[in-house]
């Protein structure tokens, strides 16, 4: 039998404070794509970095075996590694706009992958990157080559960054998180390329939450859970028959149109340290039984290796808990927010043309399009950060857009935001404590124990414990950020929140939680969302509505499931034809 390109036996790696990765394995072969998925700190990342020397300084990386192409990795000096990395192994991470040197246009990142691990010829130097930004499906690539990093959009840096990733022609191509940041349409194009790099005789490994793209492209899929592979087989038997209780957990959190009405995630147990002698992923899993915290149950033959005291009797069924319902909206009801005819142009580019909507109390509408269709530009509108050049904006009755910032100024707390990058968002030398002090302090909250306690009551609403009080926003998970970013967004007690992108940087487990408490939100206070999101089955989920845009113009309007239905505009067929979808026999 022919040989793994990679072969992965006994992977631990071990940082001071914890161990991430525990005794991993699998096996890679040419043309095949295995996808790791899991929640946030499962130790996916850490695997794949793992297998290009950059787990990091502090980071104890051992294995029985580490091989690639016949070559030891495991014995590779940073000389040696850097031939491997780019050349031979390409590596795509999420984050593009870290990965990209900012100092450098996007030409010359693939010219310099080209020029290190190629034998181009130099004048041809400048075409080759051309047909890689073409491949990655870049527009106008002429001009996108010249451009620098923070000149281009989430969705074109990401691309870049691809074409960067396989200009020397790799033989494997690991992904993290390829297409987190990028609209449907990209989106498509980029697992187009993915496939047709696989036909070519790529191996890919993919790091993803999205069970949908995972489905598409993965012949094999590996579940990892507390830095242990809890699951791993063929990808239909995996997604039609899981057999670990946190697969099917993960797999029941994936918005579908026939999970609408229902909660998404499972109650989670925390608080709870796991025995060391038990399941090493108790104290977070979301089916944990009390004697998983101290002792291994005796395995049947089809449970071997899911190590998880959890009845394994059948699918997980959101139909289990039914959702909470949201306000109601009557007819007849006054339009919490109008806009009307609105327009913004940056150096002559339309961003925003001609944009009429309304939104009720207690309503949810959706705002859905391709990167620069107008829907960030259109949410600082609402929210008064940005003038329009033409026409108006109204909330509750008042000329919102028409009101000089200091008469404004006293309103802003009945209009909130939530923003994709909450840390970004967040002063980094304050503790969670003081970023919701600044807040409540806005609203006229006096110091001293009424505030500490309405701090409390905010982190409640939010599903936090006060612990988290102390404790410094960059040391928090991805979720518990956002959850920050919800209750401060909160403290105000506003009507209207406008959410742009606020899960798309999730895992499927974490976004579940968030969308449920932003809909379990919607249900005790009566809030209003304004939902942005390039993920067509989150805003299914979560809108009562849906506008499309598409170049700055709304294109089409209507009620979530007639308009996913029954699409009219040829634009709105294009994009729900791209939108993947998770592909189970059962």
């Amino acid at each position: 039998m022919n040989e793994p390109l990679l072969n992965v036996e006994g992977l631990s790696v071990r940082f001071p404070e914890t161990r991430a990765v525990r005794d991993v394995s699998f096996t890679l072969d040419r043309g095949e794509c295995l996808a790791v998925v899991g929640e946030s700190g499962s130790g996916k990342s850490v695997t794949a970095r793992s297998l290009v020397g950059l787990a990091g300084d502090r980071a104890e990386v051992t294995a029985r075996r580490l091989e690639f192409a016949g070559l030891d990795l495991a014995s590779l000096d940073e000389k040696a590694w850097r031939r491997v990395r780019g050349g031979r192994i390409g590596l795509v991470l999420q984050d593009a706009l870290v990965s990209l040197d900012p100092l450098r246009t996007a030409g010359a990142e693939i010219a310099e992958a080209l020029r290190t691990h190629t034998k181009v010829p130099r004048d041809q130097v400048g075409e080759r990157v051309r047909e890689l930004l073409v491949r990655a499906g870049v527009p106008e690539p002429e001009v996108r080559a010249g451009q620098y990093p923070h000149q281009l959009s989430g969705g074109l840096r990401q691309r870049a960054l691809i074409a960067s990733a396989i200009a020397a022609g790799p033989e494997l191509v690991i992904a993290d998180e390829p297409t987190t940041a990028l609209d449907v349409t990209v989106q498509a194009q980029i697992l187009a390329l993915i496939e047709e790099l696989k036909k070519d005789g790529t191996a890919v490994l993919l790091i993803s939450h999205d069970l949908a793209v995972v489905s598409r492209l993965a012949d094999r899929i590996a579940v990892m859970y507390g830095g242990t592979v809890v699951e791993h087989g063929p990808a239909r038997q995996v997604l039609d028959d899981p057999r670990h209780p946190y697969t099917r957990a993960l797999i029941a959190a994936v918005p579908e149109p026939s999970g609408r009405g229902s909660l998404l995630s499972l109650p989670a147990h925390e608080g709870k340290e796991p025995d060391p002698d038990g399941c090493p992923y108790a104290a977070r899993c979301v089916l944990a039984d009390d004697r998983c915290r101290t002792s291994l149950p005796a395995l049947a033959p089809r449970e071997a290796g899911t190590r998880c005291w959890h009845p394994v009797s059948g699918p997980i069924t959101r139909e289990r808990r039914p959702q909470a319902e949201a306000s109601p909206v009557r007819d007849g009801d006054t339009p919490l927010l109008e806009v009307r005819e609105v327009s913004k142009s940056y150096r002559g580019r339309p961003a925003v043309s001609g944009v009429s909507l309304s939104l009720l109390p207690g309503e949810s509408l959706g705002i859905v399009g391709e990167s620069g269709s107008g829907k960030t530009t259109l949410a600082r509108i609402v929210l008064g950060l940005v003038s329009p050049d033409e026409g108006s904006v109204s909330f509750a009755g008042v000329p919102w857009s028409a009101l000089p910032e200091r008469r404004r100024r006293p309103l802003r707390h009945r209009v909130q935001a939530i923003v994709q990058d909450p840390l970004g968002s967040f002063d980094p030398r304050h503790p969670v404590s003081r970023v919701l002090d600044e807040a409540l302090a806005l609203t006229g909250h006096e110091r001293g124990p009424r505030r500490r306690a309405r701090a409390a009551e905010l982190l409640a609403l939010v599903g936090l414990s006060p612990a988290v009080l102390p404790r410094s926003p960059s040391s928090l998970s991805g979720g518990q950020r956002q959850r920050i970013a919800i209750a401060r967004a909160l403290a105000s007690e506003p009507e209207l929140l406008v959410c742009d992108e606020p899960v798309s940087a999730l895992d499927v487990s974490v976004q579940a939680q968030i969308l449920d408490l932003l809909t379990g939100l919607r249900a005790r206070l009566g809030l209003a969302l304004l939902f942005i999101s390039h993920d067509l089955g989150v805003v299914h989920h979560v809108s009562d509505r849906v506008a499309v845009m598409k170049d700055g113009r709304v294109v089409e309007t209507g009620e979530v499931t007639a308009l996913f239905q029954s699409p009219s505009h040829p634009y709105t067929k294009e994009l729900f034809a791209s939108l993947p979808a998770l592909h189970r026999v059962s």
